[in-house]
């Protein structure tokens, strides 16, 4: 460590731990102004800290009272405690940076959130502001205004490297801290750790002008390995959420959808790093309860007929067959007189519920209809009785009730994908283009062995039908209500009479007169006697979705996102020479025909993670099954060349790697082998994984170890799993062969 020259009155805050190799970066000239800066930081953080401690507990201590006011105390102990968890996450590593604009004497630095001095002094600009944007977007070619930029390299909540860019001479002049090795190539060769590191301070100018474009309709971010493009996913989700009104929490909020849980898991961190804990993050199957129990498809065939729109779409006949109104009239027998029912007033209440209603609500609006209808016509007749107490007594009419019932039942979606598979006259009649072999393919003796292929289908039948449990839970809800006014009647009669016989009213002028109105009634009655039901999180609507590894989607499992997502505002990121089942569209063709045209691609053609020795192998692999694939260039060397062994030195090189590296390794294969897991778990302490090629795309590794690529197959599949496995490396690539 370069000695300080001279006593340090920041020397507790001071945040630098340049190495000997950088002693010219530890000249005072170059970072005292810093050390002052970041001495401001802490102590503000501090104060932020102490400031927000004391108002969540204030908030909490209050009542939490009944209603709107619960939900916005409730809020607002969400939103401190979201804060103070942010802040007590970083240090002084809340800076990214600094910029220097020819117009200004002072810095501007960077942090991942906003914050002031108890002055109101700005110390640091939120990243996502339009005032941080020059320290991303800036290029030689293009400054933005800037005259310098300063990067900073953390460790362990130290700098451990920093590196300055001049834009104008000015600012070669007043930067003497510049060097060949910037701080984003740097940090790109640093080790891997489970999750992704945070990369907020090596976003490019590419990848940030992405980040904040706006989220009106659909924009793809189309890249290869190694381009950015879940940290573009990650960055941009935490950018909207911040910068668009229509976005947030309370207006729709943000999914965010990857391709496995290991890729979940992996990038778990990185939204709560920036200040974002409240998205919603799952896998398309995730998004239906019945993926517990599913198993891939085994028939690809099969797999095919299911992944088309148009089996979805089946769904509405599947459907439309349990809504056909009765057609025969219908004599209903009450106590004060008979009244038939015609087939014009059973289609007339059949076709009473608003289009877009779930079946089974829309069958409270069918028998709704229906006695409205029938009280109508015994009005007519019978002057003496009462509406109210002619629909009490034909709400129990059982004949009635069960003729309903029949025509228009509570349905479960599960029957009706099941029967699909299991009927073949009902799969005709919902899909009538399937040849007879194909109805043959498609049948199954147990219509309910779910597979993923069936997810979508599922999917689309739950929120066609809507939950069956509304209806009857709706039904308890009006039960419970009327026992509730009758219980606030007897309590209203009570204090009634009891002023009567007082002769006075003791409870107050006209208080007694209040309770007896019908709304005041109403807001007394307990909501807690009242049955709920629990939110399903995933169901949305969202105003916005994320999509990482989108050339993976089948037409219906786009499906499944459209449904959650009526204002089509969408982020798609994939690398269409990823797609394990083929891609030979544009992505533009591709999402016209699942529902979302007029889409803006955004391409990223530079590959920062995979060293060039590794692709200059992977590329020749893709271009093999596809010639036209976009293969990216990459910008840093490793000097290490591919390693080709044979397959009995798998634990011999995982060995000697790990102990001369920091990093993690992953051993890809054809097929997970549980035991292998718990064989390198054992030998290696959780720092080498065992995935299939499928399971790792998403993810990287500091080592990658590929055994046997050639049984990934042929073809395009077999060619796409070997260029997703072989670039998954930072560091090094192994590849093992048995023979």
């Amino acid at each position: 460590m370069q000695p300080e020259t001279s006593p340090d009155p920041h020397q507790h805050t001071a945040p630098f731990a340049l190495p000997d190799s950088l002693a010219a970066k530890a000249d005072p000239a170059l970072i005292d102004r810093d050390r002052a800066h970041f001495a401001a930081v802490a102590d503000s953080l501090s104060h932020a800290v102490t400031e927000l401690e004391t108002s969540l507990a204030e908030t909490r201590r209050m009542p939490a009272g009944h209603g709107t006011a619960a939900l916005e105390r409730d809020q607002e102990v969400h939103r401190l405690t979201a804060r103070l968890r942010a802040l007590r996450r970083y240090d002084l590593d809340l800076c990214l940076g600094r910029i220097v604009h020819a117009d200004r004497d002072e810095p501007t630095y960077i942090g991942r959130f906003g914050l002031a001095d108890p002055g109101g002094r700005r110390l640091l600009v939120d990243w996502r502001s339009p005032a941080a944007e020059p320290f991303f977007a800036a290029t030689h070619a293009q400054p933005h205004g800037l005259v310098s930029r300063r990067r900073y390299r953390w460790t362990a909540g130290r700098i451990v490297d920093y590196w300055d860019e001049a834009f104008t001479e000015e600012g070669l002049a007043h930067t003497a801290a510049l060097d060949d090795q910037s701080a984003f190539i740097a940090t790109l060769g640093g080790s891997r750790t489970p999750r992704m590191r945070d990369v907020l301070a090596t976003i490019q100018a590419d990848q940030d002008a992405i980040v904040r474009a706006g989220s009106r309709g659909a924009l793809v971010v189309d890249g290869g390995p190694g381009t950015g493009k879940t940290v573009v996913a990650l960055h941009r989700t935490a950018y909207l959420l911040h910068a668009d009104p229509r976005l947030g929490h309370r207006r729709g909020g943000v999914l965010f959808v990857g391709p496995h849980q290991p890729y979940l898991a992996y990038v778990s961190d990185v939204l709560p790093s920036l200040g974002e804990d409240g998205v919603e993050t799952c896998t398309v199957r995730d998004l239906v309860p019945e993926s517990a129990g599913a198993v891939p498809e085994a028939d690809p065939h099969v797999a095919s007929l299911k992944a088309d729109v148009r089996m979805v779409a089946a769904i509405e006949p599947a459907v439309a067959l349990h809504e056909e109104p009765p057609t025969e009239p219908m004599l209903v027998e009450t106590p004060w007189a008979d009244v038939r029912l015609t087939v014009a007033e059973w289609a007339e209440a059949f076709a009473s519920p608003d289009p877009g209603t779930p079946h089974n609500l829309a069958r409270d609006d069918v028998w709704d209809a229906v006695l409205t209808i029938l009280v109508d016509k015994l009005g007519d007749a019978l002057d003496d009785v009462s509406p109210d107490a002619l629909r009490r007594v034909l709400d129990r009419h059982g004949a009635l009730r069960d003729a309903v019932d029949r025509a228009w039942p509570l349905l479960e979606h599960t029957d009706v994908v099941g029967d699909l598979w299991s009927v073949p006259a009902y799969l005709r009649h919902c899909a009538p283009w399937l040849a007879p072999e194909e109805v043959t393919a498609l049948r199954r003796a147990e219509g309910e062995a779910w597979t993923y292929a069936d997810l979508p289908l599922l999917d689309a039948a739950r929120l066609r039908l809507g939950d069956p449990e509304a209806s009857r839970r709706r039904r308890r809800t009006h039960a419970a209500e009327a026992r509730e006014r009758a219980r606030m009647d007897e309590v209203v009669d009570d204090l009634r009479t009891t002023a009567r016989e007082s002769g006075a009213d003791e409870y107050g002028d006209g208080l007694v007169s209040m309770l007896v109105h019908h709304d005041l009634r109403t807001a007394l009655v307990d909501d807690g006697a009242l049955p709920t039901a629990h939110a399903d999180l995933l169901a949305g609507p969202f105003a916005h979705v994320v999509v990482d590894e989108a050339q993976e989607l089948t037409d219906a499992e786009w499906q499944v996102l459209l449904r959650r997502n009526p204002s089509r505002s969408f982020t798609i990121v994939g690398d269409r020479a990823q797609a394990r089942r083929g891609f030979t569209e544009s992505w533009g063709e591709r999402l016209a025909r699942i529902g979302l045209p007029h889409a803006t691609v955004a391409p990223l053609t530079v590959n920062y993670r995979t060293p060039a020795e590794v692709m200059a192998e992977a590329e020749p692999v893709i271009r093999a099954a596809l010639p036209e694939a976009n293969v990216p260039t990459s910008i840093r060397e490793s000097g290490v060349p591919v390693l080709h062994s044979p397959a009995a030195d798998l634990d011999a090189i995982l060995a000697g790697w790990l102990a001369a590296h920091d990093g993690t390794a992953v051993v890809i294969d054809a097929s997970r082998d549980n035991s292998r897991d718990a064989t390198l778990e054992r030998a290696f302490g959780g720092r080498v994984r065992s995935l299939t090629p499928e399971t790792a795309k998403g993810l990287e590794f500091d080592m990658v170890v590929l055994v046997d690529p050639e049984r990934l197959g042929d073809g395009i599949t077999g060619a796409v799993d070997r260029y997703v496995a072989m670039t998954r490396a930072t560091q090094q690539l192994v590849v093992l062969t048995s023979d």
